[in-house]
């Protein structure tokens, strides 16, 4: 009996996802990191909230991108310094169908309607291309959104309900710091802030910036599950 065009395509792509190359060892002093979620702390931002940062996702080379500004993906020039954190993800965990039939997440219209990828770097270029035409906005499309979008083209984990908040709690809770300088420089600036802010202007220092990081998750909170189409995913 013979095979169909079909099967016979369905068997190598099979078998391209089965024999998946291995990974190059992480190297943080050339800024390589694997199929990794990388973070880095914000100026500013960083100092008055010291869980909010900067993220990106690294191809399987190790190079990685980044959403750092309006129609704007960077390229192996990770925004607002060095890596300080990161968590890598198992491409075993990903969706990679050739056709609708062949989905291993529980997504399948939902999946193949969004975009699907047969690679991890494949699912990476498609969100490269969408977010090229999408203007930076802190509240409502930042870079925690382009990595919330590849990890949907991949439905990583099984789930395509990715979005800042979960991405977020991933990378506080799961994600690796790159070594004892990376936890000085993410968290210093927020001490010398608060003790600063404690001297000058006393106690309301702390209920100020307590106000402004529940301001923060708040809003997420919201656009992530209540008010979805505010937000770009």
């Amino acid at each position: 009996m013979e095979l169909t065009d079909n099967t016979v395509s369905e068997n190598a792509h099979q078998r391209m996802l089965d024999e998946k190359w291995p990974l190059p060892p992480m190297d943080p002093k050339r800024a390589r990191f694997p199929c990794c979620i990388v973070w880095t702390p914000l100026p500013i931002v960083s100092w008055l909230a010291p869980f909010i940062g900067h993220v990106g996702i690294a191809k399987e080379d190790g190079t990685i991108l980044d959403f750092a500004g309006s129609n704007f993906v960077s390229v192996d020039n990770f925004a607002f310094g060095a890596v300080a954190r990161y968590i890598q993800l198992d491409r075993e965990k990903c969706c990679f169908p050739p056709h609708l039939a062949a989905h291993t997440c529980k997504n399948n219209y939902e999946h193949a309607e969004y975009g699907t990828a047969l690679t991890w770097d494949d699912a990476l270029r498609s969100s490269t291309q969408h977010f090229q035409h999408k203007s930076y906005n802190l509240f409502t499309c930042n870079c925690h959104s382009f990595v919330a979008n590849c990890l949907n083209r991949l439905s990583y984990g099984g789930t395509m309900r990715w979005n800042i908040v979960n991405l977020a709690v991933l990378v506080l809770f799961k994600g690796q710091w790159v070594n004892h300088g990376a936890v000085v420089r993410s968290f210093l600036p927020f001490v010398v802030v608060l003790c600063a802010g404690i001297i000058v202007a006393g106690w309301p220092t702390v209920i100020g910036l307590a106000s402004f990081s529940l301001l923060l998750i708040g809003w997420f909170v919201f656009v992530g599950y209540f008010a979805k189409n505010l937000i770009e995913v």
